[in-house]
Parts: structure tokens; sequence; C-alpha cells
């Protein structure tokens, strides 16, 4: 059975009102609702760029102790934070991608 939730360790984090950094969390795999709600929102009719916080904080559903981080969270990440996402983010929506593949070669899982 193939993935659907993905780990992910972010380069800086994200700091909370208390001081506190968030850095490790987990990040699900794309509906096409997740892809399609956001098209309707004002920010990003207004800035098609804000697409892409919307997206993240649709399938990031935990940074830290934070379950389920809002868009204000994703704009608050360092510019580096929100790339290395974005990167995940296209690599485990991939066609392409395949969690529970093997190496032909050596039978290894895939990393």
């Amino acid at each position: 059975m193939a993935e659907t939730e993905f780990d992910f360790e972010l380069p800086h984090g994200y700091v909370d009102a208390q001081g506190v950094r968030h850095r490790k969390g987990t990040m699900r795999r794309a509906t096409a609702r997740d892809e399609l709600a956001p098209l309707g929102d004002l920010r990003v009719r207004e800035n098609p760029e804000y697409l892409g916080i919307l997206l993240l904080s649709n399938v990031v559903t935990r940074l830290g102790t934070l379950r389920d981080p809002t868009a204000s969270v994703i704009e608050g990440l360092h510019v580096g934070d929100v790339a290395h996402l974005q990167e995940m983010y296209e690599r485990i929506n991939s066609p392409e991608f395949s969690s529970d593949a093997v190496c032909p070669t050596c039978g290894a899982a895939r990393q």
C-alpha cells in the first residue's frame, strides 16, 4: 500500500509566539480538491503567487506541535523553508513518484 503522508524537517523552522521553533512535520499527498479550492480565494485572485501558500497549508498536516497549520503559519516561514516544502509537494505529487518503489537491481525500498 502506498504511503499518503511523509515526514520532513525544515532547514530553519517556524517560531511561534512563545518562541518555540517547529521544524519537523508531516505532509500528505494532495487531492484534486486541494488544488481547486484555493482558485476561488480572493487572495489568490489578487496575487496568483499566494496559491502556493494555500496549497501548502492544505497539505501540511503537522508542523512541530501544531496540527493543521494555517496559511498565516506558512506565511511566517523562512523563504528557504517554503522552497523546501514546495519541492517536497512537487515530488510527492508527481505522477512518477511511488513511495513503495524498489530498486530493480538490489530490491531496496526507495528512500
